[in-house]
């Protein structure tokens, strides 16, 4: 499917759904809890339903209606009846291999074309050394995996730069046999690692760490049953927001908590600092109103923390004055396509000024025109090239844009109901 997209102003008030690293966190831990755990507001996008789809193989019985019911099994995994395909999920893929460890039976691990370029090298060495078994069939660190149990614990090292590879062994090492110390270089995207804490915090799981570089984590432990409401997704709302300071534009948001662990709420102060008008109300419990029309300034955003906002950000420095310099990219290179490398030759195609090293992107102020994009099947590439699109003089036509609905499935809905002006063509 394409998008074709044409210069628009945005007015009216949206729902941001919830939080994608939330919800498939959420079901992890469920799956490995006994008994039945009600999860709300979760976010019912192609990764999470990924996700629900790869703990149905675990074993879990999910009910995937408004509100997310999942009969999880403990501990004791059944060896899966067939292979687990994690679809697009990368945060899924990572996790599913190290709930693999804990089954006493081998399983096997794959996903789409982009999962199966994912590189896994450094995390299969850290569960390897905790007592797992997983091996690339093609070598070189990359799926389809191959996995058996028994996770015991012991001592691992990671490198920093995924955090995707230190969440998998914060859930799963509490149910190793034995204690897991595990030590990481340079700790990257903390506010996930701070999100995966949290909700072991909230089952009472005993761990600790220090200055994220040391985690101990207790094993022998268990998970339990809750019920618990997933917030809005920071990462989607930036895409909203965006278009409406760099357009003409009023957008009034819901459904989202500044108080929430999630790295992408920094798009407020990035807005903020630039010159946005953006006004904040109860933490953004009582709506978070976005307007255009000011005058914006370029600055530097270290984005090592939120390495899936780059696309959107540079679409952002096209319309500030002067230059906006991203950098700390390392993960952002990671995801589903090489992002920074991505947007740098769409954006490059619009017209815009646009500079790229091996950490850093730097966008100049620019006038960008319609053309032909291609969306890289890459979700964030498409969404980011769609708010590029408003702003761009003419028509702005996207391939793959499809892959919206990977993480924020309602977005073309959305949109258009502000006023955007997008039309799908098959």
């Amino acid at each position: 499917m394409r998008f074709v997209v044409s210069p628009s102003n945005l007015r009216g008030t949206i729902t941001i759904p919830g939080s994608k690293s939330n919800t498939t966190r959420a079901v992890f831990i469920a799956t490995l809890a006994e008994g039945k755990s009600i999860i709300r507001n979760p976010l019912r996008s192609a990764d999470c339903l990924s996700t629900v789809t790869v703990c149905k193989g675990f074993g879990a019985s999910i009910e995937t209606g408004k509100d997310w019911i999942v009969h999880g099994i403990g501990s004791d995994l059944p060896t899966p009846q067939d292979i687990l395909d994690m679809g697009n999920s990368g945060t899924t893929y990572y996790i599913a291999t190290a709930t693999a460890t804990l089954v006493n039976g081998f399983s096997v691990i794959t996903g789409d074309h982009q999962i199966r370029r994912r590189p896994a090298g450094p995390f299969i060495a850290a569960l390897n050394d905790l007592g797992g078994f997983v091996f690339s069939t093609r070598g070189g660190g990359v799926a389809p995996l191959v996995v058996r149990g028994m996770l015991r614990g012991g001592e691992a090292h990671l490198p920093g730069i995924n955090s995707q590879w230190l969440t998998p062994l914060l859930i799963n090492c509490p149910l190793a046999s034995d204690n897991s110390e595990i030590t990481v270089d340079n700790l990257q995207e903390r506010p996930y690692i701070d999100m995966t804490m949290g909700w072991l915090s909230r089952q009472g799981i005993e761990f600790s760490h220090k200055e994220y570089n040391r985690f101990v984590i207790r094993g022998g432990q268990s998970y339990h049953s809750f019920d618990e409401t997933i917030p809005a997704d920071w990462e989607s709302a930036s895409f909203p927001m965006v278009a409406a300071v760099i357009t003409d534009s009023e957008v009034t948001l819901m459904g989202l908590d500044t108080g929430d662990y999630q790295g992408d709420k920094a798009v407020i102060d990035i807005l903020k600092e630039m010159g946005a008008d953006v006004e904040v109300r109860d933490r953004g419990k009582g709506g978070i109103t976005v307007r255009g029309g000011r005058q914006l300034e370029g600055i530097e955003i270290d984005c090592g923390n939120i390495p899936d906002a780059p696309p959107i950000l540079a679409v952002l420095g096209t319309k500030a004055k002067g230059k906006t310099v991203l950098n700390n990219l390392g993960a952002s290179r990671l995801k589903e396509t090489d992002r920074p490398r991505s947007i740098y030759e769409e954006l490059k195609k619009m017209g815009a000024k646009i500079e790229i090293s091996e950490d850093s992107l730097t966008v100049y102020e620019s006038d960008l025109m319609g053309t032909l994009i291609d969306g890289h099947h890459d979700h964030r590439i498409v969404m980011a090239t769609t708010i590029a699109g408003f702003v761009a003089r003419g028509k702005t036509e996207i391939t793959t844009a499809e892959y919206y609905k990977i993480s924020f499935p309602n977005f073309y809905e959305l949109i258009t109901s502000l006023g955007g002006r997008i039309e799908k063509k098959e």
